[in-house]
């Protein structure tokens, strides 16, 4: 069983990564929100329909992932290498089909879903210069899954600073043509974007080859095209890409009825969305923990204590979120207090905790049951009444009490126990 020392260690270096990576994201709408209300809405939505596709790629390297950590914790090192280098043949493969694909189609389909000529002309510049960073952004989950699953996960902080630094240089200079650079707006900041994730691919190469044993884990071989192993990768990550997807795809709904309130109402949301991301930070860590953990637990032959792992988990996500609530009552004039809710802090180490056990499928069937609910309320809420951008945003609170009460009865009833991968 993992001790508080344990978790902790494996988790801050993702917590730190994810903070680094998010500068990213607080760094794109701070510059755009300079440039103006049409840009920062362009911003929200072309970045939210890259995020939709991009995580088809991180559902993949989250079943990879989970494979990898299986191994790890069997002892099973040497069968590490075939599942990252095979699985990030098959990521790099997608990356350029779905680049060709949203290349050629970007314009009917955001015409589609945008209703504003301003926005929608934004949207399409910004988002036909972003999707390059397909090439690289897939490619990167999959060494984030390799040292995630291997728990040797402060690698991620570092890689995160370095995409964050090139990011925020570029951003200034590209956005408002400075140090020497065309002034180019939203295309800038999806250029910056795109430069700061080839960064973070060649740190992590260059990393991996000088810092890590490659011969232990099997990394010194990349073989021929192996297809059985990218089936294999696929019969647990299939589930989690449809997870992944649908999760982001929903944002994207939700947003589509805020643009259709205003670009007041679009930009002040992104500026929230942004906020609210960067409250998560600890969630998505500790549930990314919780999912790594389990599967290397699994493997180890340690089935009997994953409940009591994500109980402990879960306990330090509750006093994370206590600390949370009192800076924000600390606080309150801060938009911070208006959108943290402690549903968010233990539902995600429980739902990750069953993608864990393997049975992504169950996790998949949960988030459907999830999604169809939180879609129906962002039709009513968003599109039919028009509710004020605050009211909307309850539909977060709605989204996690039923994460939360969904996984906790799988994990009490369901047989997951024996599952095999």
């Amino acid at each position: 069983m993992y001790t508080n020392k344990e978790i902790w260690r494996v988790t801050y270096p993702i917590f730190l990564g994810l903070l680094a990576q998010n500068v990213i994201n607080v760094t794109d709408t701070a510059f755009l929100g300079r440039v103006g209300e049409v840009a920062l809405g362009a911003a929200a939505m072309g970045g939210l329909l890259y995020i939709c596709v991009y995580t088809i790629a991180f559902g993949f390297s989250v079943g990879s992932q989970i494979l990898i950590a299986r191994r790890n914790g069997e002892g099973n090192y040497r069968a590490v290498g075939p599942v990252m280098w095979q699985g990030t043949a098959f990521s790099f493969g997608m990356a350029v089909c779905l680049l060709i694909l949203m290349y050629f189609s970007a314009a009917p389909l955001i015409r589609l879903l945008i209703t504003s000529d301003s926005i929608y002309g934004a949207t399409y510049e910004f988002f036909t210069w972003r999707i390059w960073g397909f090439l690289f952004a897939f490619v990167n989950v999959m060494f984030r899954g390799l040292y995630i699953g291997i728990t040797r996960t402060k690698v991620l902080t570092m890689n995160a600073v370095v995409m964050a630094l090139v990011n925020v240089i570029l951003d200034y200079a590209l956005v408002f043509g400075e140090l020497g650079l065309p002034e180019m707006g939203v295309r800038g900041a999806a250029l910056a974007s795109v430069i700061a994730e080839a960064s973070s691919l060649l740190f992590f190469l260059l990393y991996t080859y000088y810092k890590v044993d490659l011969k232990k884990y099997g990394l010194n071989r990349f073989g021929q095209f192996d297809l059985s192993m990218v089936l294999r990768i696929l019969r647990i990550s299939c589930f989690t890409m449809v997870q992944y997807f649908l999760a982001m795809a929903i944002w994207f709904v939700f947003f589509m009825a805020l643009e259709r309130l205003g670009q007041r109402q679009l930009a002040v949301a992104n500026i929230v969305r942004s906020v609210y991301v960067v409250l998560l930070i600890p969630v998505q860590a500790l549930s990314t923990t919780a999912n790594t953990l389990v599967s290397n637990l699994i493997g180890a032959g340690g089935s009997s204590g994953v409940v009591t792992l994500l109980h402990k988990i879960s306990r330090m996500s509750f006093l994370i979120m206590v600390v949370c609530v009192g800076l924000c009552v600390a606080f309150p004039g801060s938009i911070l207090s208006v959108y943290t809710n402690e549903e968010a802090l233990l539902a995600n180490v429980y739902f990750n905790g069953i993608s864990g056990t393997g049975n992504t499928q169950a996790a998949l069937v949960l988030e459907v049951f999830v999604q169809v609910f939180y879609a129906l309320y962002i039709i009513v809420v968003g599109m039919v009444i028009q509710a004020p951008v605050d009211v909307c945003f309850t539909t977060e609170v709605i989204y996690y009490v039923l994460m939360l009460g969904s996984s906790l009865i799988y994990l009490k009833k369901a047989k997951w126990q024996n599952k095999k991968i």
